[in-house]
């Protein structure tokens, strides 16, 4: 890539980071070409689909969470690596409106520019519950599949009973109700 281009596609990406970080995952490309100063055919050859740009917005932030897990995995107990990664993710979800939906709807489509990196972050947090459950704190009906709504909140992050640790605080051994308790 000529030093102009790779000057125009950085200047883009900070700029996309800005509008998409004010409005969301519908932020119009006719926009961020606008605010970057540049023609939309010029936006439109560095990133084709509007996929491509969120492709090259997100894999940095992907590629970081998968990273952050495999630093939890070895440094900390099953238990604080789950809730301190998903804080990390409910932050990183949450700092894109409507970037869930986009990820949810790539995770299940392998031809999505973005099938690689969601797929190396759920498999992240798979492991991460797999290694709780191994230890007997959390109940091995949940299996992660849809950890994250729509909206961005993380279902360990908005039901406080899910996040207690163990039984040293919350004096329940289970993430979650007791499979054997009503609820």
């Amino acid at each position: 890539m000529r030093a102009d281009a790779k000057k125009n596609y950085s200047h883009i990406l900070a700029v996309a980071r800005e509008v998409v970080t004010e409005h969301g995952a519908d932020a119009s490309m006719r926009d961020i070409a606008r605010r970057a100063d540049v023609g939309l055919a010029t936006l439109l050859r560095h990133f084709p689909t509007r996929e491509a740009l969120f492709e090259a917005l997100l894999c940095t932030n992907l590629d970081a969470l998968t990273q952050e897990a495999d630093e939890l995995e070895r440094s900390q107990p099953p238990d604080e690596a789950l809730v301190s990664w998903f804080r990390e993710w409910v932050a990183f979800a949450q700092s894109y409106r409507g970037v869930v939906a986009l990820m949810a709807a790539a995770h299940t489509n392998p031809d999505s520019a973005l099938y690689a990196s969601c797929a190396a972050v759920h498999s992240a947090s798979a492991r991460l519950l797999l290694r709780v459950q191994a230890e007997g704190m959390a109940r091995t009906d949940i299996n992660g599949g849809r950890p994250v709504r729509p909206d961005g909140g993380a279902r360990l992050a908005r039901r406080p009973a899910l996040i207690r640790a163990t039984g040293r605080s919350s004096g329940s051994r289970y993430y979650g109700r007791h499979p054997d308790k009503s609820a």
